[in-house]
């Protein structure tokens, strides 16, 4: 595979410092590493494979100047719709964590596990759309029970952890909990959620829209039906709970026909990226400190609906930072240059 030029952009945030570590681990065939973040953080330092890089500014021209190949963005959707379509003019492919191009039906959105044939559609905006994080996970877990029984359904909770909203809202669980153990909880701030996030349960992600669901959870209602390619039916409910890595769903799920358990559980373990966790006599079941630093999905407390021989519930479990962002743009960027090359 042959050698590129990789340019971070928003290398100084949770998700870029994740996505150097990604690529160090899968050995992505870097040429020259270009990290790049606002003015602010130019002079900083990152740290790739044993070796200091400078952060530069993030301009309309760095990516042509820098001859970028490859683009990974994750600085916020007000930042890549204005800076993406400059790199991809200057011959880059881009593949963006953030929401503002997943539903653009000239741009694909990817999970390589899922639907890895939709990356040839690159070429028409330069753009390949990373999904939404809850989503990845979900549909990791859903594609071979799709494969093997047909959905027609899927109701959702998340329960997913801070760092999905990023370093700061990270640090005000941090900061609460130690106001909590110093008797001021009472007086500690909140800026980045709409409430108190230590010992609480917030169920609200984003703002609210006129059908009373939240913008996160419409993401996972639209961006599983275009990656899944397929007219499922979906609702979720998304909370925020105080876990700093790691989201948690409850899926249940609605077959086309009656299902055997056994079958759906070897379909499970045969699945793509998927670690069955699954021994409820023994508490075994995926939890989010099980999948921290993790690459996988992990999915447990398998079974069938006590009264509907066609519905399924399990719990899937994954690292937001891993599987949901820095993970799945890595392997978005691998099986792009893998296909470049056939």
């Amino acid at each position: 595979m042959r050698k590129v030029n990789v340019a971070v952009v928003g290398v100084t945030g949770a998700v870029g410092e994740e996505m150097l570590r990604v690529m160090e681990k899968y050995n992505f065939p870097v040429n020259k590493l270009i990290p790049l973040a606002s003015r602010r953080s130019v002079g900083k330092e990152v740290e790739f494979r044993g070796k200091e890089y400078e952060v530069l500014e993030l301009t309309e021209t760095i990516f042509e100047e820098q001859e970028v190949e490859v683009a990974l963005f994750s600085a916020g959707g007000s930042v890549s719709a204005h800076y993406a379509p400059f790199a991809a003019e200057a011959g880059a492919v881009v593949i963006d964590n953030t929401s503002h191009f997943r539903m653009d039906p000239d741009v694909p959105l990817v999970v390589p596990e899922v639907n890895p044939e939709d990356i040839a559609a690159w070429k028409t905006k330069g753009i390949i759309a990373n999904p939404n994080c809850s989503t990845i996970q979900m549909v990791q877990a859903l594609k071979p029970l799709d494969d093997k029984f047909g959905i027609k359904r899927v109701d959702v909770a998340t329960y997913q952890a801070t760092s999905g909203a990023g370093k700061s809202a990270m640090e005000e669980l941090v900061m609460q909990m130690k106001d909590f153990f110093a008797f001021r909880l009472d007086e500690s701030e909140h800026k980045k959620f709409p409430h108190q996030i230590a010992l609480n349960v917030i169920p609200q992600i984003d703002r609210f829209l006129d059908n009373g669901y939240t913008k996160e959870e419409m993401k996972m209602v639209n961006e599983t039906k275009k990656i899944m390619h397929k007219n499922i039916e979906v609702s979720a409910t998304c909370a925020r709970v105080p876990v700093l890595r790691g989201h948690s769903e409850a899926v249940t799920i609605w077959f086309d026909n009656d299902i055997n358990i056994d079958a759906a559980r070897e379909a499970l373990y045969n699945g793509k990226n998927i670690v069955v966790m699954d021994n409820p006599s023994k508490s075994e079941y995926p939890m989010p400190i099980v999948a921290v630093d993790k690459d996988e999905t992990f999915v447990g407390r398998v079974r069938k609906d006590i009264y509907r021989d066609n519905v399924l519930h399990m719990w899937v479990v994954a690292d937001n930072l891993r599987v949901g962002a820095a993970t799945n743009a890595v392997k978005i960027a691998l099986k792009w240059l893998e296909m470049e090359e056939i």
